[in-house]
């Protein structure tokens, strides 16, 4: 995906939603912080998306322009409507948003998780695809390990998770660290 394609998804979800504000939760919100992230980061072709304020109308996302729908079918990407609870995230995520705005989302904003907090959530999610996500961020000098590990303490999960995390942080910056400049 790319970043006209994820305003695209901001602008049609807003109208979708009569909401001017949208969450976008998934990998793709790293083009909220880093508008030509590394390919290796910008392999799904969906967002993970809700309206900020009416996120009861998430469904409604995900019928108009979601998997399988006319709208994919058209552009090749879609919208999948989650909710809030979809994404395990840090303390204070809310206040570390990166704002997309301009004319192509008609002026609706795409509320994306800082880096930092967008891996943690991946991490917590525990898949393989998280973990290379996590692998790309790390070598593409994305992301502090300190950061990481200081917000990951503030997580709200299970301590298998936490350590879980943990592990693979560490094991991520080691590889780089060994592959060298």
């Amino acid at each position: 995906m790319t970043r006209e394609q994820l305003e695209h998804i901001i602008r049609a979800s807003a109208v979708i939603a009569d909401d001017e504000e949208i969450i976008i939760v998934g990998s793709q919100a790293v083009l909220g912080q880093f508008p030509a992230a590394p390919p290796e980061l910008l392999v799904s072709t969906e967002a993970d998306v809700y309206p900020r304020n009416h996120p009861d109308r998430a469904d409604l996302i995900d019928g108009s322009i979601g998997e399988g729908s006319p709208f994919h079918d058209t552009f090749g990407y879609y919208a999948q409507g989650v909710g809030p609870e979809t994404a395990t995230l840090p303390e204070g995520w809310a206040d570390r948003l990166v704002r997309i705005q301009n004319r192509n989302t008609r002026n609706a904003i795409g509320w994306c998780p800082e880096i930092h907090d967008l891996v943690l959530s991946k991490c917590a999610a525990g898949r393989e695809k998280d973990w290379r996500f996590l692998d790309g961020a790390v070598r593409a000098g994305l992301v502090e390990q300190a950061v990481l590990l200081e917000r990951l303490a503030t997580m709200g999960v299970v301590d298998a998770i936490r350590e879980s995390v943990r592990q693979h942080v560490a094991a991520a910056f080691r590889r780089v660290r060994a592959a060298g400049p």
